[in-house]
């Protein structure tokens, strides 16, 4: 199949947009869960929890988001920063029998600790000013240095480890990925509460759906679902829209999460898919 258009591509993917960007794809979406609150700063809390649970079946790792947040009530942010010494040991011992896959109720108490930590050194003005860099170009590093902080900081656990992927090591760091997208980028779904952070600098969260339906429509060349994938595939969206390279990624994502595309040529179901005439599926 001959590449399509920049133009051409750019039409297709906003069509595909326009199928996944609805309130009915975002039932099944880890960022529902943040929305639900309505503070700034409670929906961030909730976001960095969300976003870094958000790996396994949908429903359970739904479920497990929310009872991990449980605890906090109404207003986790608040519930956090006035925790006392009492509380913080009353909330590590109702945690203790969460579990989420590789995470224990250990790991996620330290969770919500790192972020009162972080948001207490902000001056009470939440994660902003620790990811976001002095210029574009430092994204990885100002997220790198984070993650290497926090490897220091936080207990080795399996949970924790596999929470602190390093972009400069060349991981994906998909969960990464997906919260600075929905803390930065001002368009639907995302909550837009950052205005320091450029979403031009934005790199995708690159999970399987992504990396295979990319490669079908050509937006990589690479065979492993890597950081280097994750870039090319951004540089690709950036070319299309520089100021807003992840505007696609929901929908991008969706149309995998759903089971909406096969990964192989099915007629007539994939004559509906608006990606149908970029796609290499079945070549």
């Amino acid at each position: 199949m001959t590449a399509p258009s920049a133009n051409s591509l750019n039409r297709k993917l906003e069509a595909l947009r326009g199928r996944y960007d609805t309130p009915a794809a975002l039932t099944l979406d880890p960022l529902s869960i943040p929305l639900r609150f309505h503070d700034p700063f409670d929906q961030e809390l909730v976001a960095w929890v969300a976003a870094h649970l958000a790996y396994g079946r949908v429903a359970p790792m739904l479920r497990a988001i929310e009872a991990g947040i449980a605890p906090l009530g109404l207003t986790p942010a608040r519930c956090l920063r006035d925790a006392d010494p009492g509380f913080l040991a009353a909330l590590r011992k109702t945690l203790t029998p969460w579990k989420w896959r590789f995470h224990t109720g250990t790991d996620l108490a330290e969770w919500l600790l790192a972020w009162k930590t972080l948001d207490r050194e902000s001056g009470g003005k939440g994660l902003e000013a620790h990811l976001t860099p002095a210029r574009i170009e430092d994204s990885d590093l100002q997220l790198s240095t984070l993650i290497q902080r926090l490897r220091k900081d936080l207990p080795p656990t399996h949970g924790l480890r596999f929470t602190l992927p390093d972009p400069r090591e060349g991981a994906a760091c998909k969960r990464w990925r997906m919260f600075l997208r929905w803390m930065v980028r001002p368009g639907w779904p995302d909550l837009g509460l950052w205005k320091h952070y450029s979403a031009s600098a934005l790199i995708i969260p690159l999970d399987t759906h992504v990396a295979r339906i990319s490669k079908l429509i050509g937006l990589t060349r690479r065979a492993t679902p890597d950081g280097r994938m994750a870039l090319e595939i951004t540089e690709a969206l950036r070319r299309l829209d520089p100021d807003d390279p992840l505007k696609y990624d929901f929908a991008l994502s969706h149309l995998g999460i759903l089971g909406d595309c096969p990964g192989k040529k099915t007629l007539p179901h994939c004559l509906a898919c608006p990606l149908a005439a970029v796609c290499s599926a079945g070549e």
